[in-house]
């Protein structure tokens, strides 16, 4: 049984290294690819798979991709239980998704998006500290990555409320947030990650850089 699991794993490996694809996003095509070491889960049909990114958006969004670590998917397809430290997620507003979003449109959601998370954390603070002066479960600022007529990314944060216990460690998410304008399309790619040391923030900012450079150059073709 282990080699057939082995064995399927193999195919659907080669399946979900495919990329890059297309999604239909109204009239548009819109060109995705997951960033190294990282593999669309889409092909699985798992449920669990699909609950878990269904709680990371609303349900106003479509989902157009979601992906883990190689390493986690390699781990769910033997049956042996995934990590899932980092993952991301692409979506799109099911409203407009019919409509062309026009530059003051794009601008008008990414200013919404911003002004609801108020003003960023001091830039000479520690990320674990600042969120420790937040209340537990609240998304905040951390730093804006870019801001142009057609993309607007930023990093938030946020402590995890305790589980019950008195003595547990503080647990932090952070996440970056990247609203894109591609092909008249306004999308939503979201990178997250457990907080442990200032390198996961490190990360966070560096794989959202390249992201937003490969996504470009897929749909500027």
């Amino acid at each position: 049984m282990r080699a057939l699991a082995c064995f399927l794993l193999t195919l659907f490996s080669a399946a979900a290294s495919a990329a890059p694809f297309a999604v239909q996003v109204g009239e548009a095509r819109v060109g995705l690819d997951a960033p190294p070491g990282f593999s669309d889960t889409g092909f699985t049909g798992s449920p669990r798979l699909q609950e878990l990114a269904e709680s990371l958006t609303s349900a106003s969004n479509r989902i157009l991709l979601f992906a883990v670590s190689d390493l986690d998917l390699r781990k769910f397809m033997v049956g042996d239980p995934p990590e899932l430290r980092r993952y991301m997620i692409a979506v799109t507003p099911k409203s407009l998704e019919r409509e062309r979003v026009t530059p003051r449109m794009f601008d008008q959601l990414a200013g919404d998006a911003l002004r609801a998370l108020g003003p960023a954390a001091p830039t000479e603070k520690d990320a674990s500290a600042y969120l420790d002066a937040q209340p537990p479960g609240k998304q905040s600022l951390l730093a804006e990555l870019r801001h142009e007529t057609d993309v607007v990314s930023f990093v938030q944060g946020t402590r995890l409320p305790p589980a019950g216990r008195f003595d547990e460690k503080p647990l932090y998410l952070v996440a970056s947030n990247t609203l894109m304008l591609l092909r008249g399309k306004a999308v939503n790619f979201s990178v997250y990650s457990a907080y442990e040391s200032p390198a996961d923030l490190e990360w966070i900012r560096a794989i959202t850089v390249r992201w937003i450079g490969d996504l470009q150059r897929l749909n500027n073709r």
